[in-house]
């Protein structure tokens, strides 16, 4: 597993956008329906752009694009439009897609479609792309073990997400083999609450694993860090957020205070759909073969899901957490 430090995920299109194009079918028309939001959400459909902008430097394709409003109905009247240009692969992006995709698939046999974040429709022309949120939680947690000063991390995520991020998290704290506490925090919407929660109980790295804006946990590690009345030699709080799940708005005055970020690769996931429909193919890797569920997992070992060290002393670490996050997922 390869460590960047600073690297967004935008940038790294960018950079491949140096390469020189490759020939391919130039028939071909890529179809992406975006989220709520569009472009410039600093999230996942951002992070397509970034796959797709790749895509486009080593391929020839055509592209329509579409973006929904979240409603259920203007999801199926957006996708029905894409279906109607004669898309070689149709990519929703968002698991809110799950019911429009479903449906269209069966209507729509000869349809090739794909899903980002989603891996429950029984089609064998739909492309699930999913991510392994535990590994990412076990990247976050032994991190955190490894940079605590005070022996207490914590992590914030969703009830829906729980089993998966709690499980990887506290593996990842456990696998350090130092003596730190875990603490959890179930929410969905009040994160500076959960932050300064713990921050009160002398927590000194919080992972979030929640979706939209991380800036209002920023917001309170910062004022924390830097209230008159802190107590002295108290540690500084640290961050470690997920991406592209979630943003935050990073000034030099802050960066300080931002450890790291677990990456799910959405922009790699949607240049190998893309890569594989130019050269008259299908990711069809077993997710559930009993259910006739196919696509691909991105995981620490396909390099789908990493880790980016924003603190030179964690950085400094890199070769210890690629060590530990091998022996336990690299396969």
């Amino acid at each position: 597993m390869k460590f960047k430090s600073g690297i967004s995920v935008l940038a790294l299109a960018l950079a491949a956008s140096l390469a020189s194009p490759t020939p391919a079918n130039a028939a071909s028309k890529i179809c992406i329906a975006y989220d709520t939001g569009g472009l410039g959400d600093r999230s996942y459909n951002d992070a397509t752009l970034a796959g797709l902008k790749t895509a486009q430097s080593q391929f020839t394709f055509g592209f329509e694009s579409v973006v929904t409003d979240g409603t259920a109905a203007d999801r199926g009247k957006r996708l029905r439009s894409l279906v109607a240009k004669n898309c070689e692969v149709i990519i929703a992006i968002g698991s809110e897609y799950k019911k429009t995709v479903e449906q269209l698939s069966s209507e729509f046999p000869a349809t090739q479609f794909a899903i980002i974040g989603d891996a429950t429709i029984e089609s064998l022309n739909v492309t699930s792309i999913v991510f392994a949120d535990v590994q990412g939680a076990f990247l976050a947690g032994f991190s955190a073990a490894l940079t605590t000063k005070t022996g207490k991390v914590a992590m914030i995520t969703t009830p829906s997400n729980a089993d998966n991020y709690q499980n990887g998290f506290l593996a990842g704290v456990a696998a350090s083999k130092k003596k730190v506490r875990s603490f959890v925090n179930y929410t969905a919407t009040d994160l500076a609450i959960a932050t300064n929660s713990f921050i009160k109980l002398g927590i000194d790295v919080i992972y979030t694993a929640t979706s939209g804006s991380a800036d209002v946990a920023f917001d309170a590690i910062v004022k924390a860090n830097t209230a008159k009345n802190r107590k002295k030699n108290a540690s500084d709080v640290y961050l470690i957020l997920t991406e592209p799940d979630l943003y935050l708005t990073v000034t030099s005055t802050t960066s300080k205070y931002l450890l790291a970020s677990v990456v799910k690769r959405v922009d790699r996931a949607v240049f190998d759909v893309i890569s594989a429909t130019v050269n008259n193919g299908i990711i069809a890797d077993e997710l559930d073969a009993d259910l006739g569920i196919f696509g691909r997992r991105y995981t620490i070992s396909n390099q789908g899901v990493e880790i980016v060290l924003k603190s030179k002393v964690l950085g400094a670490q890199a070769a210890v957490i690629n060590a530990a996050a091998s022996a336990a997922y690299a396969r």
